[in-house]
C-alpha cells in the first residue's frame, strides 16, 4: 500500500514537472506587435566575432531561450523633431534662418534595424531625439552651404529633396529613417530674402496691371467683334432669305417644267403605242401572207416534182442500166481480145524459142568445129558476117553524089606517096572503123585484124564524169521520193490498181517519170500542157514559157506530150533544178 502511495507521488510529481516546464516554455515564446521590433539577444546563431549580435522580428514571434538569452522591444512610434537652425551659411555666405520639422522613427528594413538594436536598444525617446537632432542639423548646415540663397528661396523641393538626401543616409547609420520634412519659413538676417520677396510682389503687381490692361483691350474687341458678327449674321438671314425665295420660284418653274415634260412624254408614249400597234397589225398581215405564199411555193415545188424531176430520174436511172451494160459488153469484148492476142504472143514466143534453141546448138557445133578456140569460133562467125560489114560501111558513102573525080597527080613526094594514094586513104579513113563497128554489135574481131589506139586519161575522165552524173542523178532522185510521199494525194494518176493509196513500185514509177520529163525540160521539141479549174487545159508550150506562166501557181498539174500522166508543175520544176546544179 505504501508502495502504491509513493508511485502515485511520484507519477504526480512528474506531471507536475512536465506541466511547470510546459508553462515555462510558453512563457519564453515572444511574439512581437507590428508596432515594434523584437529584439532577441544573447547565445544566437550566427553571433560572435563579425557575426549578428542580436536578431531582430517585425511582426511574428520567436522563442527566447531562457538563461542564455534575453529579449527587448524598439517602439516604432514616430519621433517629431523641431529644428530651429539658425544662421547657416548659404552658398553666397549669407547666413539663413531655416526653422524646420521633422519626423523620424526607428526603420524597418532588413540591416538598418540591426543598427538600431545596436545603438538605440535601451535608450528613452528623448535621448533618441537628441541623437538625430544632432545628425539633421549638421546635415542641413551641409546642405545650405552647397545652395544659392534664391535656389533656397525659390526651390522648396530641391531643399527639401536635398536635405532629405543627405538627413536619411546618415539616420541609418543609427537605426533610424526620415519620414517627414517640412521646412517652416526661411529669412535672413541681412534682409535679402525680404528684398526678393518684395521684387516677385512688384512684378506681380506689374503682371496684374498688364493683365488687367490686356483684358480690356480683349473687352473691346470682343464687343467690337460681337457687334460686327451681329450685322454679318443679320446680313446673312437677309440674304439667305432672299436666296431662300428665289430658290422657291427656281424650284416652281422646275416643277412646271418637269409637268410640261412629263405631260409631252406622256403624249409621245401614246402616240408611239398607237404606231406600234398598228405596225403589229401590219406585221401580222405580212406573216399571214408570207405563209401562204410560202404553201402556194410548196405545192408548186411538189407539182415540178412531179411532173418533172422524176421522169428525169427514171430516165437518168435508164441510162445508167445502158451504160453499164454497154460497159460489160465492152469489157467481154476487150477480154476476148486480150485472150486472142495472148495466144498469138505464146506462139511467137514458142516459135523464136525454137529457133534460138536450134541457133545455140549451131553456134555449139561451130565452137566445137573449131577446137574448142573461142576467137576462131568468132573468126569463123566475122567471115560468115565479112560481106554484110563492109556493106554497112559502103552506105557511109553510097549517098554522095560525085559525078567525077579528077586527079591532077604531081607524082611521088619525098616520103613515096602521090596525091591520089592520100586521098584514096582519107576517103577510107572517113568510113566507120571496122572494129568500132563490130563492138557495137557485141564481136571482137581478131588481133591481126588490127587494134584501136585508146586515151586512159581520157577514159577515166569520162568514168569520173558518169559517177558524178549518176550520183547527182540518185541525190535528185531521193529528194523527189521525200517531195511525193509528203505529198501522195497529187498523184492519184499512177493509182494504176485504184486503192485510192500509192504503193512503192507505183511510187518508184512517179521517180522515174519525173526524173525523165526533167531532162526532157531543155528539149526544144518537148510540147507541155497544164491544166486549171477555171480556164481548164493550156498548151502545148515549150519549158520555160510554161515556167513563166506557172510560177505563181506551182501545185498546177502538167503533162508531157505523149504521156497520160500528170504531175504538179513544182516537182518538175524541182528535179529540174537539181538535175542542173
Amino acid at each position: 500500500m505504501q508502495f502504491s502511495v509513493a508511485y502515485l507521488f511520484l507519477i504526480g510529481g512528474g506531471i507536475l514537472a512536465l506541466f511547470v516546464t510546459l508553462i515555462s516554455f510558453a512563457s519564453r515564446y515572444k511574439r512581437c506587435p507590428s508596432d515594434k521590433i523584437l529584439v532577441v539577444y544573447g547565445k544566437i546563431s550566427g553571433g560572435g566575432v563579425g557575426g549578428l549580435h542580436a536578431k531582430c522580428y517585425h511582426g511574428g514571434a520567436s522563442f527566447v531561450w531562457p538563461v542564455i538569452q534575453d529579449y527587448q522591444y524598439l517602439d516604432l512610434t514616430p519621433i517629431p523633431i523641431d529644428i530651429n537652425l539658425r544662421g547657416a551659411l548659404s552658398q553666397q555666405n549669407i547666413r539663413v534662418n531655416t526653422p524646420s520639422t521633422f519626423t523620424i522613427g526607428i526603420s524597418t528594413e532588413p540591416g538598418i534595424m540591426e543598427n538600431a538594436a545596436e545603438r538605440l536598444l535601451g535608450l528613452d525617446m528623448k535621448t533618441i531625439q537628441e541623437v538625430a537632432k544632432d545628425i539633421i542639423f549638421g546635415q542641413m548646415r551641409v546642405v545650405i552651404a552647397t545652395m544659392p540663397i534664391e535656389a533656397i528661396n525659390a526651390d522648396r523641393d530641391r531643399l527639401i529633396d536635398n536635405i532629405s538626401k543627405g538627413v536619411e543616409v546618415e539616420l541609418k547609420k543609427v537605426g533610424l529613417r526620415l519620414i517627414n520634412v517640412n521646412v517652416q519659413d526661411i529669412t535672413d538676417e541681412s534682409g535679402y530674402i525680404e528684398a526678393l520677396g518684395k521684387e516677385a510682389a512688384a512684378r506681380a503687381i506689374n503682371e496684374a496691371k498688364i493683365k488687367v490692361a490686356q483684358q480690356e483691350r480683349d473687352g473691346e474687341i470682343g464687343k467690337a467683334t460681337a457687334n460686327k458678327e451681329q450685322r454679318i449674321q443679320v446680313a446673312s438671314a437677309h440674304a439667305a432669305a432672299v436666296q431662300g425665295e428665289n430658290l422657291a420660284a427656281i424650284t416652281i418653274a422646275q416643277s412646271n417644267a418637269n409637268r410640261r415634260e412629263k405631260e409631252a412624254e406622256s403624249e409621245r408614249l401614246g402616240t408611239a403605242a398607237e404606231k406600234v400597234k398598228a405596225a403589229d397589225a401590219l406585221r401580222e398581215s405580212y406573216v399571214a401572207e408570207e405563209s401562204a405564199e410560202r404553201q402556194r411555193a410548196k405545192r408548186e415545188e411538189a407539182t415540178q416534182v412531179a411532173n418533172v424531176i422524176v421522169p428525169t430520174e427514171i430516165e437518168k436511172k435508164r441510162i445508167e442500166i445502158l451504160a453499164e451494160a454497154q460497159a460489160e459488153q465492152t469489157r467481154r469484148t476487150k477480154k476476148g481480145e486480150a485472150d486472142g492476142i495472148r495466144s498469138v504472143m505464146e506462139g511467137e514466143a514458142e516459135g523464136l524459142m525454137a529457133i534460138l534453141t536450134r541457133k545455140a546448138t549451131g553456134l555449139r557445133e561451130v565452137v566445137r568445129a573449131s577446137g574448142g578456140s573461142p576467137e576462131l569460133a568468132a573468126l569463123l562467125m566475122i567471115t560468115e558476117q565479112l560481106p554484110q560489114l563492109v556493106a554497112e560501111q559502103v552506105k557511109a558513102i553510097s549517098n554522095l553524089k560525085i559525078d567525077s573525080v579528077t586527079v591532077w597527080e604531081g607524082g611521088k613526094r619525098a616520103d613515096g606517096k602521090t596525091s591520089t594514094s592520100d586521098f584514096v586513104s582519107g576517103l577510107v579513113g572517113v568510113l566507120p572503123p571496122l572494129h568500132e563497128l563490130t563492138r557495137n554489135a557485141g564481136l571482137r574481131l581478131p588481133d591481126y585484124l588490127g587494134k584501136l589506139m585508146s586515151d586512159p586519161q581520157r577514159l577515166a575522165e569520162l568514168g569520173d564524169q558518169l559517177k558524178h552524173e549518176a550520183a547527182k542523178r540518185n541525190r535528185a532522185a531521193e529528194e523527189i521520193r521525200k517531195w511525193l510521199n509528203r505529198n501522195h494525194d497529187l498523184l492519184t494518176s499512177f493509182d494504176k490498181n485504184k486503192d485510192a493509196k500509192i504503193d512503192f513500185g507505183e511510187l518508184e514509177e512517179c521517180v522515174r517519170v519525173v526524173l525523165e520529163w526533167a531532162g526532157r525540160s531543155g528539149d526544144a521539141g518537148s510540147l507541155w500542157f497544164y491544166s486549171t479549174k477555171d480556164s481548164g487545159t493550156q498548151g502545148p508550150l515549150s519549158w520555160d514559157p510554161l515556167a513563166a506562166a506557172l510560177a505563181k501557181s506551182p501545185r498546177t498539174f502538167i503533162n508531157l506530150e505523149g504521156s497520160d500522166s500528170w504531175l504538179p508543175f513544182e516537182v518538175v520544176a524541182q528535179a529540174v533544178r537539181l538535175l542542173a546544179q
